[in-house]
């Protein structure tokens, strides 16, 4: 099973043709995208998606503000919206669901706020609360998380002690790191800042004790190319793909 996450961008706008071309390359079972809207082009591509067998769909898009940033998750399998017990009280940044594929799963989207907002931590605490506390079975929280652990997930100085101490926290009750479980201190960056094109790896996708030993792969793609800086990418964001096994062992 291949669970693909990505901040499409504001959207997608005029660049959901090629956003929709590199999702089928990669020819996911689920997707998880950030900054979806309920504009004209995040609604096309929500079409596409379908056409491509990814038709059970959930969203906190809302058309009476269709270009504000929310979530999609999309799968070949049936999706049940789950509403957990403290999770982030944000407008559609964060939506969970069930999936009943063949082998079943929880996927908890995110994208939590800028520290600027002064929304972001309790966000981040509300999002481990949910981790210490869970009981539903094997679950991925996926998504852009604004935040990753000092030195190794950044080129410049960025995140602080209470970002890092997140992803510790959440190792520590089993959720871990899929790309850090796999690759340990490899260096990759998801976004670059528009101004001194510094890199920081702030996509990641947490895998709970009972699907850890099915996580086989994760892995970080920029659609279109690598080289940093590149003009032309239909997304400012590295997608993550993250393969499972069908079973443990």
């Amino acid at each position: 099973m291949r669970i693909v996450a990505w901040n499409i961008r504001a959207g997608g706008g005029i660049r959901v043709g090629r956003i929709v071309r590199h999702l089928e390359r990669w020819a996911p079972d689920a997707v998880v995208l950030c900054e979806f809207r309920a504009t004209p082009p995040s609604l096309e591509l929500a079409r596409r998606l379908a056409a491509l067998g990814l038709a059970h769909q959930c969203t906190t898009a809302n058309r009476a503000a269709p270009s504000a940033n929310r979530l999609l998750i999309a799968a070949r399998w049936p999706l049940r919206p789950l509403r957990l017990r403290g999770q982030p009280h944000e407008s559609g940044r964060w939506l969970a669901a069930a999936v009943a594929a063949p082998y079943p799963l929880t996927l908890g989207a995110m994208h939590v706020p800028n520290r600027v907002t002064g929304r972001k931590y309790p966000f981040l605490d509300a999002v481990l609360a949910c981790a210490r506390r869970w009981r539903l079975g094997p679950a991925l929280f996926v998504g852009d998380t604004n935040s990753g652990r000092r030195g190794i997930d950044e080129e410049v100085p960025a995140f602080n002690a209470r970002e890092q101490g997140w992803i510790d926290e959440l190792a520590g009750c089993g959720w871990r790191d899929a790309f850090r479980h796999l690759r340990a201190d490899a260096r990759a960056y998801t976004w670059y800042s528009p101004n001194g094109r510094n890199g920081f790896r702030i996509d990641q996708a947490f895998v709970n004790p009972a699907l850890l030993e099915r996580l086989a792969g994760a892995a970080y793609v920029w659609a279109g190319g690598t080289r940093r800086g590149r003009r032309g990418t239909p997304s400012d964001h590295a997608a993550l793909l993250v393969d499972l096994r069908g079973e443990m062992g």
